[in-house]
């Protein structure tokens, strides 16, 4: 480069690629101007190493607005990235330059020291409810009115080890034995602690020492984040834990004052986590980043969608009843202290005893109706369900129309039973008074389930009927203590409410950022993205929003693109599996003639029992091991891929809805082909899929395209993604299906960028052999 750019002192590596470069200062330009920055790069151009620069760039400009770099991502490698090539940025760092500070976000039960150690009482099962409880505790020992203070309180828990450790016996026989975390002592006993019998947490106490009266909580934190560049997870508990203070409330104080903060969409979109955690960061002085923004739209709609189970209906009535008895048995002449408190909460609140009353019977009476509709359902799909209900299936019960918009069943049904405005709009305040009171009343570490149904309650009845589809969603499940002839002892039940377009929810947050950039190596056709992500509203207030698109620049002679013109995969054209139609026999024919080839194959078909189908026929066809993607929990998904990785090569079949086609890192040798078959749309019959693309086609004008075929494609291109990811990669990438090779009227060759419509060019089957065969010759 003949001058360098502003950013250079930032960026992490020797030179950029050129395209890094121009979007480095397409992104710079668009926060400069309060905007975003739509970027499509190609996996392995560089986009993290992009997107950290231009933001920690406008976070140095002291002309600049902007005070911290928020990165938002939904897949854990590429937060694994992030960490990294901030680690790269700090490590080039001329001498002279301070590091550039950051964090990562992580929940309770990574970074609380009992449930790391599974002590105290306290597991990854129930971090959450037993951490708020003992902070409840603690604070109410400090507070107002409270017997000690915070400074007490950590200095008598390391009092017992001292005095442990004085006594001069040994761990485990009566002496000191202290807790450690991942190998790094804490000053406190392995379990909480007491004081006049109420137990607390030694950490959280020794933050709240560490607390300012008047202060900013960044005073408490107990080390020097200025130097130390980029603290993860076991970094924070190491230097938060081992000074005696609570990681999970160090890393919140953190969270405004370091340079980069790293963390999921939820942190970002999530209104109980934004409302009591990282609200902080949702302002004008925020640079945001949403990497593998293709995603935004699937992640936020199941953040900002909302239902309550009839379990959790149950345990409000019960809670709600709890409330209400002392007092009922007040005025029937049998007095406890009980009533005293309730009355106490009730008076401090805007609703009455008789409210509670009145949605306490709207609850049960809502529940009723719940359980008639779900018998009513099964009555009708399977009748002879009592006898046999081990065949019962997860089942969606629609509340409406899905293909026309109206007002739900449960709305209808409430009205004409005289549930109206005002017991829908008091549930959350006596889900609120219920709360308190319970935790007077009992002060267990419970979580209540009064004030969530009452916000959900809430919703359903305020939230329109375009945007959200009503639905009961029933969910297999086993309860024994459930009779036999009833659907509890198989299912859950929950009143769902869902948010088919969260276009206005994510465009509304975005506008509280000061700018940023959304990238994703599939982002392609840019107007749907714009559309679906809220971007357009932007721009239409003003918000200016920048396009980039840049594909592989790695050499071209170094891959093979095809287009493969076999039947379309499509659900009446292949049959059931183990059918041998022509369309199966076609696309397996074609994987067999990819997968027989040396290296690693990749092959994604359109959900899991196809690929089960195609890993059965892959088996008897080849010599090479032939590996099973099935529907799991991230410990399985990662021993997978530790096999798939070793040895020699080997074919993974999975589902191009999994988690295995993206943000899976096949750098190197790891992946030498992937094959696609199909196009995975999802299931158009389920209820809630035929009302977004309802609500689509509503909002957009073609539903099925902007909602279901553009997300197919893209899961598509982000399976042959995974191949080439750097300028020395060899590979191949084929597509299978009629609809990718040629113009038809349900192709998707249209749906590809124009650079990959120019590499993928149409072939027919016979050509495809001929085609692998000159690639390998030309290595």
């Amino acid at each position: 480069m003949s001058s360098q750019p502003p950013w250079s002192d930032v960026f992490g590596h020797p030179e950029p690629y050129p395209e890094q470069a121009e979007g480095i200062d397409a992104a710079v330009e668009a926060a400069d101007e309060g905007g975003f920055l739509a970027l499509e790069g190609a996996c392995g151009t560089g986009k993290t190493m992009l997107a950290l620069t231009a933001g920690i760039d406008r976070v140095r400009d002291p002309d600049s607005p902007f005070e911290r770099v928020f990165v938002l991502t939904s897949v854990k490698q590429q937060l694994r990235q992030f960490e990294e090539d901030l680690q790269t940025i700090n490590e080039n760092r001329p001498e002279d330059h301070r590091p550039v500070s950051g964090i990562t976000l992580v929940g309770k039960a990574d970074v609380c020291p009992y449930a790391r150690e599974n002590r105290g009482g306290i597991d990854t099962t129930n971090v959450y409810e037993r951490c708020e409880g003992l902070r409840d505790r603690t604070r109410s020992l400090v507070g107002d009115g409270g017997s000690t203070t915070a400074e007490s309180l950590a200095a008598n828990a390391r009092s017992q080890q001292v005095g442990l450790a004085d006594s001069g016996g040994s761990a485990g026989t009566g002496g000191a034995e202290f807790l450690s975390v991942d190998g790094e002592p804490t000053p406190y006993r392995p379990d909480t602690e007491e004081h006049e019998g109420t137990e607390y947490c030694p950490f959280y106490a020794g933050y709240l020492a560490d607390l300012p009266e008047d202060g900013e909580p960044v005073e408490a934190v107990p080390f020097d984040v200025t130097d130390r560049g980029h603290v993860d997870a076991t970094e924070l508990v190491r230097l938060a834990a081992g000074a005696g203070s609570c990681p999970h409330s160090v890393m919140g104080a953190l969270v405004p004052e370091v340079e980069v903060v790293i963390g999921n969409y939820y942190h970002a979109f999530d209104p109980t986590t934004t409302g009591s955690f990282t609200g902080a960061l949702l302002e004008e002085s925020t640079f945001v980043v949403c990497d593998e923004a293709h995603m935004l739209e699937p992640r936020v709609r199941d953040l900002v969608s909302d239902g309550v189970a009839d379990r959790s209906l149950r345990d409000a009535i019960a809670e709600l009843t709890r409330v209400v008895q002392p007092v009922r048995f007040d005025d029937e002449g049998q007095y406890t202290d009980d009533a005293d408190v309730v009355r106490g909460e009730i008076a401090d609140s805007d609703v009455s005893i008789e409210d509670v009353e009145r949605v306490r019977e709207f609850y049960e009476a809502l529940r009723g109706e719940l359980d008639r509709r779900v018998v009513e359902h099964l009555d009708r799909e399977q009748p002879d369900w009592r006898a046999d209900p081990d065949r019962l299936d997860d089942a969606e019960i629609p509340l409406r129309d899905p293909d026309s918009p109206g007002v739900d069943e449960i709305s209808a049904w409430a009205e004409e039973n005289d549930y109206g405005d005002r017991v829908w709009a008091l549930a959350p305040a006596v889900g609120a008074v219920a709360e308190r009171v319970l935790h007077e009343l009992e002060g267990e570490d419970a979580q209540r389930a009064a004030p969530g149904v009452g916000r959900t309650v809430n919703a359903w009845y305020r939230e329109d009927h375009e945007t959200f589809f009503r639905a009961i969603d029933l969910e297999r499940t086993w309860d024994e203590a459930e009779p036999p002839d009833d659907w509890r002892r198989v299912y859950n039940a929950r009143l769902a409410l869902f948010n088919c377009l969260p276009s206005r929810a994510i465009g509304d947050r975005l506008a509280e950022f000061g700018g940023g950039i959304l990238m994703s190596a599939t982002l392609e056709p840019m107007d749907v993205f714009r559309e679906v992500t809220g971007l357009d509203h932007l721009a239409e207030s003003g918000r200016p929003v920048l396009e980039r698109t840049h594909g592989l620049t790695f050499p071209p002679e170094n891959r093979e693109s095809l287009a493969v013109d076999v039947p379309k995969y499509t659900h009446d054209n292949r049959g059931a599996p183990g059918e041998g139609t022509e369309t199966r026999l076609a696309h397996l024919d074609a994987t067999v003639e990819v997968a027989r080839r040396p290296g690693n194959v990749l092959v994604g078909m359109p959900n899991y029992a196809e690929a089960e189908w195609m890993a059965g026929e892959l088996d008897d066809r080849l010599e090479k091991p032939v590996l099973i993607d099935e529907s799991s929990g991230d410990h399985v998904t990662e021993s997978l891929k530790d096999d798939f990785f070793a040895g020699d090569g080997k074919v993974l079949v999975t589902s191009l809805r999994g988690t295995l086609t993206e943000g899976v890192d096949y750098r190197g040798d790891r992946l030498h082909a992937a094959v696609v078959c199909g196009v995975p749309i999802i299931n158009t019959a389920r209820p809630r899929t035929r009302a977004v693309v309802a609500a689509y086609d509503e909002r957009f004008g073609d539903g099925f395209e902007t909602a279901l075929t553009v997300p197919a494609v893209r899961k598509a291109r982000q399976a042959i993604g995974r191949v080439i990811r750097g300028a020395d990669e060899r590979g191949v990438r084929v597509l299978l299906d009629a609809r990718y090779a040629r113009d038809s009227w349900n192709g998707v060759r249209e749906y590809l960028p124009e650079h990959e419509r120019e590499e993928f060019q149409p072939a027919s089957p016979d050509m495809l052999g001929v085609a692998l065969d000159r690639f390998e010759r030309s290595e």
